[in-house]
């Protein structure tokens, strides 16, 4: 599968417009185009950021619905959006062991590496990450996204409840210490959010 993740960071009083756009005309539009298995849309009312990620099918799945999308993106976040990042990824490795609720928790850890570890870092995800994460109380679900060509990397786990996710923070911090150094990634962000929705389908 293949995702499309937006990051959008504006005035905190505003988001609650831009997250009932999303879950209206967004998903409207989405489950419109072929291709389409599902959307997340997480948030960070404190701050004021959405991070919003559809998956797609296949690759020209993806790329077929970035014209109707980006069209429509600006008027749909208005008048929240103040800066809006598109990042495309492939999912390298996806793992569900319940579903998210919503009002649970994402953390989402941003890295860097050189394009050719990036077998080794999927393969340290796979191997390292997922038997760790699906151990803890309160995990759900957890991918790992990459863009081979630039590099780049987005792993992401999600827990029932925010309590679940604080309570791993602790033991994560010597876990991603270890897997970064085992992959050869740098990681470059490390942010939580609170789950709105989380609708995937692989199949």
């Amino acid at each position: 599968m293949f995702v499309r993740a937006v990051y959008v960071t504006g005035h905190p009083a505003k988001v609650e417009a831009a997250i009932r756009a999303l879950n209206s005309e967004g998903r409207g539009l989405l489950e419109d185009r072929p291709g389409y298995r599902g959307a997340c849309v997480f948030v960070d009312r404190d701050l004021g950021k959405l991070l919003a990620v559809s998956w797609w099918g296949s690759e020209e799945a993806r790329r077929n619905s970035d014209q109707v999308m980006s069209e429509r993106r600006g008027p749909m976040l208005e008048p929240f959006a103040g800066t809006v990042a598109v990042e495309n990824y492939e999912v390298a490795a996806f793992h569900s062991a319940q579903m998210p609720r919503a009002g649970g928790g994402l953390r989402a850890t941003r890295v860097e590496f050189d394009p050719a570890d990036t077998d080794l870092f999927v393969e340290t995800f796979r191997s390292s990450a997922v038997p760790r994460l699906e151990a803890l109380p309160g995990f759900a679900r957890c991918a790992l996204f990459v863009d081979r060509r630039r590099g780049r990397g987005m792993a992401g786990s999600l827990f029932v409840d925010r309590a679940s996710m604080a309570a791993s923070r602790a033991g994560q911090a010597a876990a991603r210490r270890a897997d970064a150094a085992k992959a050869h990634v740098t990681v470059v962000g490390l942010e939580e959010f609170e789950v709105v929705h989380a609708d995937v389908h692989p199949g």
